[in-house]
């Protein structure tokens, strides 16, 4: 019993001394990281065990295309999540009741939507992927909407700072998924693949409703007005262009690498970008935490831009090492998994994807800020940017299309050069990441809180 009250001192004088931001990310890090011992052993073992070489590229581009159909519903998520960051800061749980309601009616009807659009668009997507439907297209639709339905519930507990039920929901929402793609990715790989990835929102929005109980014990008070609706449908536009475009973008270049690359190249991308993943251990973390603190930091007319310093210094601090490390030991680690042999030559692309993961996590960290804030005129540069990426990626690797469009001179230089190679690729979105945190950058920090 001692020993109990001497740790659970420590722990608190730890806290103290930490303050509430970083001993919240703390405990959400070890938290994230017992789950993303799983979710490696998946992503690095069980899925290139069971997912035929042929297939294996194929994962990337269908994980993109259920993020994409579920856009509406997790940009409303996202403004809903802005909106409960201000009640909660104003202690106005019963509005809160009452938005939540609101919310689950609205995304019910998102999500009837983009339902329909997935079913008209998915034969012909899966048949330009080279895969065979089945119960796939289903289990797609399922795992975009759990996905995107699960942060309506666990962004209240994020909002109240509630992070040790949201720790805790990270620790057991792994295990849940990884059970079911053990059990079934044996016999049907892909299926078996997404419908683990539908299980893990699944068990996250069970707890959160379970946790959530307690505090939506108040009386409802009146939200809904014609005000309330005007301001959530600017919030919605905004974040809809915010999220739909990267989206866009991140979709035409998983499926350019899907179709243009060999299968053991496209493979290769995809081994690489579970190594990608490692990155997120920090960003994802202090992502999560940072939203309700730079929308309490805004709300309160505060700067937000020390907080941004400090997770970006971390992050990029974390994200040097780690692509440090992997540029030597990352052939070795791919000997030891799964057809390992074939992709070994590729473990120059490790490093890389890290890096590019890290930028990817700086520029978020600014763009976050700014929505957490209500703030969008980071979008007059963001729409444009992710408009060109894809169309000049898709000229630049499809040019035979254009052949009668594009001067001569440009389609002879394209055919000379070889820009459907895997370092042509991985060049590219190093190169566009690099371009895109040089402006977010630019943008973030040159301006004062109150002018943005």
């Amino acid at each position: 019993m001692t020993g109990i009250i001497t740790i659970k001192n420590a722990l608190d004088s730890l806290h103290r001394r930490l303050g509430d931001f970083w001993w919240h990310s703390l405990m959400l890090f070890c938290a994230c990281r017992v789950a993303d011992v799983l979710n490696a052993f998946v992503g690095l073992w069980l899925v290139p065990k069971y997912v035929g070489q042929s297939e294996l590229g194929a994962v990337l581009p269908l994980s993109n295309f259920a993020m994409f159909i579920a856009i509406p519903a997790s940009a409303f998520a996202t403004v809903f999540m802005k909106e409960v960051n201000t009640l909660s800061t104003n202690g106005e749980l019963g509005k809160m009741k009452t938005l939540v309601r609101g919310v689950f009616m609205v995304m019910s009807a998102l999500l009837i939507i983009s339902a329909i659009a997935a079913k008209l668009v998915l034969p012909f997507f899966l048949e330009r992927l080279r895969i065979v439907e089945g119960m796939l297209g289903f289990l797609i639709i399922a795992s975009a909407f759990a996905g995107c339905a699960a942060p309506v519930y666990s962004n209240v507990l994020q909002a109240l700072k509630r992070f040790k039920e949201v720790s805790l929901i990270n620790i057991l929402a792994a295990p849940m998924r990884f059970a079911v793609m053990l059990c079934l990715m044996p016999f049907r790989a892909l299926s078996g693949y997404f419908a683990g990835q539908t299980a893990a929102p699944m068990t996250n929005i069970l707890l959160s409703v379970l946790f959530l109980r307690k505090y939506f014990r108040v009386r409802a008070e009146p939200y809904w007005n014609s005000n309330a609706v005007k301001k959530l449908s600017r919030l919605f536009a905004a974040v809809l262009a915010y999220q739909m475009f990267p989206a866009i973008s991140g979709l035409v270049e998983a499926i350019i690498i899907r179709q243009r690359l060999p299968e053991v190249e496209s493979g290769a991308y995809y081994m690489a970008t579970r190594f990608y993943d490692l990155a997120g251990f920090i960003n994802g973390t202090l992502l999560a935490v940072m939203f309700p603190y730079t929308a309490e930091l805004a709300e309160k007319g505060k700067s937000t831009k020390p907080l941004v310093v400090k997770a970006s210094a971390v992050t990029l601090a974390f994200g040097i090492l780690l692509a440090a490390l992997f540029a030597v030991v990352g052939e070795k680690v791919l000997c030891l998994l799964p057809h390992g042999d074939e992709y070994s030559k590729f473990a120059w692309v490790i490093p890389c994807m890290i890096m590019m993961a890290t930028m990817i996590a700086l520029i978020s960290y600014h763009t976050s800020t700014e929505v957490s804030a209500g703030r969008f005129t980071f979008l007059k540069w963001w729409i444009p940017f992710h408009l060109f990426c894809p169309v000049f990626l898709l000229v630049v690797t499809g040019y035979g299309y254009f052949v009668d469009i594009l001067p001569a001179s440009l389609t002879a230089y394209l055919s000379k050069h070889n820009f459907t190679s895997l370092k042509a690729m991985v060049i590219w979105l190093l190169l566009i990441s690099a371009v895109k945190l040089a402006i977010s950058c630019t943008e973030f920090y040159s301006k004062e809180d109150g002018q943005r």
